[in-house]
Parts: C-alpha cells; structure tokens; sequence
C-alpha cells in the first residue's frame, strides 16, 4: 500500500510546486534530503556495527550465559512453553537484552533470528504460537534503558541536548510492554 502512496504524494507535490512557483524549493529539498539520508545512514552504520559486534561478543562468552541466568525469572514468566535448555532460550534473551539496551537495529537480527527458531517449532504454519505472539510483543514495545537509536538520530540532526528523551522514553517503553504483557497473557489465556 506503501508503494502506491508515496509516489502518488511525490507527484502531487510535484505538481502543486510546479503550480505555485516553487520548483527551485523542491529541487533544493531533494538534495538536501539526499544529503540527510546519508548523514543519517552513516551514523546508523556505525551505531549497528558497534552494537552488533558487542552482542556478538556477549553471545560468544560467557557473559550471554550470565545474562540468561539473571533473566531466567522473566523469560520464563513470559515464556513458559521454552525449555530453558533449547537454543531459542538464549536467542530470545539476547534479544530481550539488545531491546532493553535500546539496540533496536541490533536487536532485530536476533528477533528475526529467534522467531524463526519459534516457527520452526510451531506446528501450525498458519497460526502464531504464544511464544512468537509474546516475541513481537516484545519487539514492538521494546523496553529501553538506553535509547541509543533514537539518541544517534537526534545527534546526526543537531539536538543540543540528544539524551534529554531518555527519562520519557523510560516511562513509555516501561507502559508499552507492561500493557501489552497483560493484554497477550489475557488472549493467551481466553483463547485455550
């Protein structure tokens, strides 16, 4: 739906800048936003590659084992169906651990990662388990201590206080998945 819609708004103000005597305003803003995007894609490089790499070295020591462990409690809260010793166990908690710390580029190799070790064991190919119901929950609320995605970007624009969101990013990340903890484990709970 996308595909279609962007075009036709690309046209429409096409149209009306020819119109209204604008046309130089536009071509200006066409390159300054090229501009912008590669600014932008430049500063997410480096902020994936980073967190990427420092997960990766998490998951290849020990350290991924620890932070398993100390969310043991939680994860099996969430999801119980797991057995703490598959692989998906630890998958989701990297996850979980890159959401919380505000990777969300990083996070979502991982995501992706860990849902298709979820489908795999999904009987119905149809059909979302709990535990991947649970998962994109967590994704799209994703819980952040350290917004560091959203600080990268209000940098690359020029914010003169980039970390000023990090308190209201707390309380809305923290409501967002307390709320859609609640409303799965209540589907979860009407639909068996």
């Amino acid at each position: 739906m996308l595909n279609i819609l962007w075009p036709i708004f690309i046209i429409i103000s096409y149209i009306y800048s020819c119109f209204s005597g604008n046309i130089e305003n536009i071509n200006n803003s066409i390159f300054e936003s090229c501009k912008t995007a590669v600014e932008l894609t430049i500063t997410f490089l480096g902020t994936i590659t980073l967190w990427s790499g420092i997960m990766q070295i998490a998951k290849d020591s020990s350290l991924s084992q620890k932070l398993t462990h100390l969310l043991n409690p939680i994860i099996h809260f969430l999801f119980p169906e797991i057995n703490k010793k598959d692989k998906v166990y630890e998958e989701i908690s990297l996850n979980i651990i890159a959401n919380i710390l505000g990777l969300g580029n990083a996070a979502t190799p991982l995501g992706l990662k860990a849902m298709k070790s979820l489908s795999d064991k999904n009987s119905s190919k149809t059909t979302l388990s709990n535990s991947m119901a649970m998962l994109i929950l967590l994704n799209t609320a994703s819980l952040q201590i350290i917004p560091t995605t959203v600080i990268a970007i209000r940098t690359s624009l020029g914010s003169a206080e980039p970390t000023k969101i990090v308190f209201p990013v707390w309380i809305s990340t923290i409501f967002a998945a307390f709320a859609g903890v609640l409303a799965v484990k209540f589907f979860i709970k009407i639909g068996k």
